[in-house]
């Protein structure tokens, strides 16, 4: 930057309060050494001197979110139906109906998702049934 004194007509980065950007604009008056009304380049919209703002931090500075296991319940259940896809009998796996009742452990057959296993009842007309692609919350009597 330029040690010479600021005037009128000089040209000076700014934040435009018509475009919303920082942008150059063109010092229109100055109060002692300080711009007070500059005129956007590009927009031509003249208003008070407001300085460009700082410079934000890089996203590379910012340490990135770690995720614990524990946010993670879908490795989890991966690495769960992976121990216990072996032991299925997929041929006597049920055809899911939201009218059927299941019980603890009993295999499904969902259209959607495919051969799972009941985990447990969740309250009236509710239960957590595991499929390879995680878990779901699905509908019964």
């Amino acid at each position: 930057m330029s040690s010479a004194p600021l005037s009128a007509g000089d040209y000076i980065a700014a934040k435009c309060s018509k475009c919303g950007q920082e942008t150059n604009h063109t010092i229109v008056a100055m109060v002692e050494d300080v711009p007070v009304k500059v005129q956007c380049n590009t927009c031509n919209g003249s208003h008070k001197y407001r300085k460009p703002a700082a410079a934000k931090k890089t996203a590379a500075a910012k340490k990135p979110a770690t995720r614990r296991t524990k946010a993670d319940p879908q490795a989890a259940e991966r690495k769960e139906w992976l121990e216990l896809e072996p032991s299925f009998n997929s041929s006597a796996a049920e055809a899911y109906s939201m009218d059927a009742t299941y019980k603890l452990r009993a295999l499904i057959n969902h259209p959607t998702f495919g051969l799972g296993q009941v985990q447990e009842l969740t309250g009236t007309r509710k239960m957590l049934v595991l499929f390879a692609d995680g878990a779901k919350i699905l509908r019964c009597a």
